[in-house]
């Protein structure tokens, strides 16, 4: 039996901020007191937060890793261990490792498959107890491509696969409705003259054309088949919020707009929004605000999306923007554990997996001072 307790700290519990002390036991919250003493033996914490480890239910890091450059294959093993740290070390103890599904085959070079065999790698490194914080998988279902179909069926319910979405990136329409902002983006990344991406713009309505409707319904019954969540994404119109709803998607990832995101709380779904949209003051694709949504109370979860850092800073701008700093850091929490059927994580509460994280807030931004995954700390 391995004892570990926090003392003097402000803890983040569900409803409410407590002074007080967190004991650890064999991987879980065995104990809740209040109370600024520090007992002999325990960790002072001299008033930092304690709250649980953050729950990522979006992120493109590990292709980063993956893919550090154009045309740049870096060794598996090392790119997942370097992910997998950089989370720990942001706060981050449970991700859903976003891979993509659906190729295009002659484009080889820009959309390779990859989510079988990289998935394998991530659970046989799971398996040897070699990463540090909790993994599961996020199969980004990409509507307009060739390949869905058979990347789909390759996996399995023991594949750990607790989100599908269904992404529809089809040029003039959701996240890139604005064309001349996919412009900017593609031909920014891939160094596209104007005539190849014109090329691009053609290829990719005809895929949606050909294949749109067959690779949606596909991805909800595989995502149905391997029991994960189901989510869509770039949602835009009342009319693909209800579409979303008819095919029992509880998950909005990135609502392009207010209305948008106003229909999914009228059909029960939840939104998310990225931390990224809220550092920055805005969307880089031009879309709604985060803090809007924030400010309107239509953003229930935030996601790092292509930033792991940014997901405890939007947290800390929530809680300025409701002045409640419980129901912020639930945002990163409690509701993306819930929202995916994890009900072992995301709360102080006894019981619990003692995923958790320390920090204090200098000025405007918060500190991470220490991250503990199964109550081993690991950063």
């Amino acid at each position: 039996m391995t004892e570990t307790v926090l003392a003097n700290a402000s803890l983040i519990l569900p409803d409410r901020m407590m002074t007080g002390s967190l004991l650890i036991r064999d991987g879980l919250i065995a104990g809740i007191e209040e109370g600024a003493g520090v007992p002999s033996g325990a960790i002072d914490c001299g008033g930092d937060h304690i709250a649980p480890g953050m729950v990522e239910l979006h992120t493109d890091n590990l292709e980063r890793h993956i893919r550090p450059r154009p045309g740049v294959d870096w060794p598996h093993a090392s790119a997942i261990i370097a992910h997998d740290a950089e989370l720990a070390s942001v706060g981050i103890t449970t991700v859903f490792d976003a891979l993509r599904v659906g190729s295009i085959e002659e484009e080889a070079s820009d959309y390779p498959r990859y989510a079988r065999p990289l998935a394998s790698e991530i659970m046989a490194m799971r398996a040897t107890d070699a990463l540090r914080i909790s993994h599961y998988i996020h199969l980004r279902a990409e509507v307009c491509s060739e390949t869905l179909v058979a990347e789909l069926d390759e996996f399995s319910p023991e594949d750990r696969v607790g989100l599908v979405s269904l992404m529809d990136h089809t040029p003039g329409q959701r996240q890139f409705h604005d064309i001349t902002k996919l412009a900017q983006y593609v031909q920014g990344k891939h160094g596209m003259s104007d005539e190849d991406f014109a090329a691009h713009v053609a290829r990719l309505t005809d895929l949606q054309a050909r294949f749109g409707a067959l690779h949606e319904a596909a991805a909800v019954e595989v995502g149905k088949r391997l029991g994960a969540t189901l989510a869509s994404h770039d949602d835009t119109t009342p009319e693909q919020v209800a579409t979303s709803a008819g095919h029992g998607i509880r998950l909005a990832e990135f609502p392009t707009t207010m209305e948008a995101a106003e229909a999914c709380h009228t059909h029960g779904i939840r939104t998310i929004m990225g931390a990224p949209n809220l550092v920055r003051g805005g969307s880089h694709s031009g879309n709604v605000a985060a803090a809007e949504l924030a400010r309107a109370d239509r953003l229930d979860i935030l996601s790092s999306d292509y930033v792991p850092s940014s997901l405890l800073s939007g947290a800390v701008i929530l809680a300025e923007i409701w002045n409640d700093l419980p129901r912020a850091i639930a945002t990163v929490t409690a509701t993306p554990a819930a929202a995916t059927g994890l009900a072992d994580r995301g709360k102080l509460e006894v019981g619990r997996r003692a995923d958790l994280i320390r920090f204090r807030m200098l000025d405007q931004t918060a500190v991470l001072r220490e991250t503990w995954s199964r109550g081993r700390r690991v950063a």
